[in-house]
């Protein structure tokens, strides 16, 4: 499979309106306001984007807006993992048809699978389309279930479309692991760091992260990677405390303040769906005061 995937990848929220119902107007701004400010691909809709929260309808909706909105501009990644195993086919056929680029999926939620049956379920959906397709490994999430060296390898050796793994255990051991099989069995495997920690996860393969914080500091994301890709190591951890500043910020009440931090960057993008919380008035001013501390207030774009 030819395509690249490096730098920082941008994961739009999904914007609600009052009653909760998908705010499809807003989901296009955000798309587009990332692919302005130097997103390098677009992925949606991971669970910063509530994935969990959302019909199979409006995923598919919502997949077909962001494609529409980048049209061509970066490489469009939809995220396909769901409960049933059949509505994750369903979703990665559905991306194959719109024209996405690849697909990104986790291992089975809940359950606690054994590798065979782990390395069997990502064969089962990388046979079932013809899009490269990363896989997404977060033993957080997911009481312990993990990606294995071993077991990668078996998969990129069965699956020529596998080209890269989004790997946000935030453990330097596991990325180093698992950079190092992927690397020696295919030299454009894409290494993506679950969170903006380019710091620790270039120098160790890495070709680039999924981003929280770009929705609130683009130009501070895009700063980071390219003084780690320059190898500007003094640059690179200034701008890499400040970014690990705002994930344990955003990482309280995640998603939701996040968007309350839009909100204060003048991209207001709506509640947060049941059952997690919306952030108060009170998370967003203190948020606000975070923000100021850090120079993001007067350094990064305000509004659309």
């Amino acid at each position: 499979m030819s395509l690249t995937l490096k730098g920082v990848i941008q994961a739009p929220v999904t914007p609600f309106k009052a009653d909760f119902s998908l705010d499809v107007p807003t989901l296009e701004r955000v798309t587009e306001f990332h692919v302005r400010t130097g997103a390098t691909g677009i992925t949606w809709p991971y669970h910063k984007s509530e994935s969990l929260n959302l019909t199979i309808a409006e995923r598919k909706l919502g997949a077909e807006v962001v494609v529409k909105v980048v049209a061509g501009r970066v490489p469009v990644s939809i995220h396909v993992s769901a409960l049933a195993i059949e509505d994750t086919l369903e979703l990665a056929r559905h991306a194959q048809k719109i024209g996405a680029d690849a697909v990104v999926a986790i291992t089975p939620y809940f359950w606690n699978p054994s590798p065979e049956a782990i390395y069997k379920f990502f064969v089962r959906l990388g046979t079932s389309i013809d899009l490269p397709f990363l896989l997404y490994n977060s033993p957080g999430y997911l009481s312990g279930v993990e990606l294995t060296g071993v077991l990668l390898a078996r998969l990129i050796e069965r699956l020529p479309n596998l080209i890269g793994v989004k790997e946000a255990s935030f453990n330097s051991e596991k990325f180093l692991e698992l950079s190092r099989v992927g690397l020696a069995l295919r030299p454009n495997f894409a290494m993506i760091a679950g969170v903006e920690y380019l710091l620790p996860s270039i120098p160790l393969g890495g070709a680039g992260s999924h981003s929280s914080a770009g929705a609130i500091c683009p130009n501070l994301v895009v700063k980071l990677y390219e003084a780690c890709a320059a190898g500007n190591w003094d640059r690179a951890r200034e701008c890499q405390y400040k970014v690990s500043q705002l994930w344990l910020l955003f990482r309280d009440q995640y998603p939701s303040s996040l968007k309350g931090g839009m909100a204060v960057m003048g991209r207001p993008v709506g509640p947060t769906r049941r059952p997690l919380p919306t952030a108060s008035p009170e998370r967003q001013a203190y948020i606000r005061t975070q923000l100021e501390a850090l120079g993001i207030l007067q350094t990064e774009p305000h509004g659309w």
